[in-house]
């Protein structure tokens, strides 16, 4: 790594807060940070602490009577309408507050990499992907992956490529640049016919003149480390290379774990970590070095989040931990007093084997065929040969 990377984090971070058993409880990226730092990864970095994003940030991508909405909702006795006040977006007090300074987060890791202070940067805090120009969705108020990106082109960026391994389609951001051909859009996610939101399919590859620009690949219910690994190695390189973005961002939802409860992926947080590795390789090969690393979904709160997005501070910071790497004692007594019947791991793998075979052309599972499907709807595009294992 060339420059020192940027960590942006503050405990106000833990105001975006669904409240009561909401499965996006800010308590796991408290453990997170308390382990990042009970292991030293956090050693010699100063943090960033966040300012909120104002309106007309905000408005990059999100609609001003939106906007109103968000900021009325707490006082508001009636029904506000843009997807505020359901079960996944229940209102809450100080909610454009909090959600403003998840944007302003993200803002903060993107300009210290258009500034030229670092290269790469993270905020765990960030990832919300799934909210609308109009309306909240998928636990998301406001996109900050969006309008960090649209900031970014506006400094210094017009080649950027944004990669989304959470388990749900990254919409949000798809829409918000689905007609732009600035910007490549890649989600790897579970399958839309058996998971949330229902969108995300290889046929949906960009608006007119971005055709190529929005790229998705379906994951069978069920897909494991392997498969994953094989996948994205089959498609996402070769798109990247074709692309030849200036700076890679990308969504690191961890909801793919084999323990999550919203849904189907079998990963491990040694999956996890070989993600974080491999999207650090494709920053340096493609894009300069440039990285800027979002948080996202991820709901077993104790035992794969706190582990996982170590693991992702690690890799943004060059701190790689190895994966037997015990858990500190007081990090396990603390996690275990919030969940005193929940058993804690001891260590940071799941001892897994990543190791996967890269695809040859084959269509012998599943997974295959998805490879196939997205090679063949986008590979043309790029100038590439979708039944050629070598492109």
């Amino acid at each position: 790594m060339g420059k020192a990377a940027a960590v942006v984090w503050d405990e106000s971070f833990l105001g975006y807060d669904l409240g009561g058993d909401h499965p996006l409880n800010p308590v796991r990226l408290d453990l997170t940070i308390r382990l990042a730092t009970g292991l030293g990864v956090l050693d010699g970095v100063d943090l960033i602490r966040p300012t909120p994003a104002t309106e007309t940030e905000i408005e990059r991508v999100h609609e001003p009577s939106y906007l109103n909405a968000v900021q009325a909702a707490p006082m508001a006795g009636w029904d506000v309408g843009h997807g505020l006040g359901t079960p996944d977006n229940p209102v809450f007090t100080r909610m454009h507050e909090a959600s403003a300074l998840v944007v302003g987060g993200s803002l903060a890791a993107a300009r210290r990499i258009a500034e030229g202070t670092a290269d790469r940067a993270v905020n765990i805090a960030g990832g919300l992907h799934h909210a609308m120009p109009d309306r909240a969705a998928g636990f998301c108020v406001y996109n900050d992956c969006a309008v960090a990106i649209s900031w970014l082109l506006d400094h210094g960026f017009d080649r950027i490529a944004y990669v989304d391994t959470d388990v749900h389609h990254g919409d949000g951001v798809q829409v918000a640049f689905y007609d732009d051909p600035r910007v490549l859009t890649v989600s790897l996610h579970q399958n839309p016919l058996t998971l949330w939101p229902g969108t995300g399919r290889p046929a949906e590859l960009g608006g007119p003149g971005a055709e190529g620009t929005s790229v998705n690949l379906a994951l069978p219910a069920g897909s494991n480390d392997r498969a994953w690994l094989r996948a994205f190695d089959a498609t996402v390189p070769a798109l990247l290379r074709a692309f030849r973005p200036q700076l890679l961002v990308t969504q690191c939802g961890v909801d793919t774990h084999r323990e999550d409860p919203l849904a189907d992926l079998a990963l491990t947080v040694d999956g996890h970590r070989a993600i974080y590795h491999r999207l650090r390789e494709l920053a340096g090969e493609v894009a300069g070095g440039k990285w800027l690393a979002l948080g996202g979904g991820g709901y077993e709160l104790l035992r794969v989040v706190p582990r996982s997005w170590t693991h992702l501070l690690a890799a943004v910071l060059d701190h790689d931990l190895d994966p037997d790497t015990p858990l500190p004692a007081d990090w396990v007594a603390h996690a275990s007093a919030l969940a005193p019947h929940r058993p804690l791991p001891i260590s940071l793998t799941d001892g897994a084997d990543t190791g996967f075979r890269p695809w040859g052309g084959e269509l012998d599972t599943p997974v295959d065929l998805a490879i196939r499907d997205t090679r063949r709807a986008l590979f043309p595009l790029h100038g590439l040969d979708p039944d050629d294992p070598r492109d």
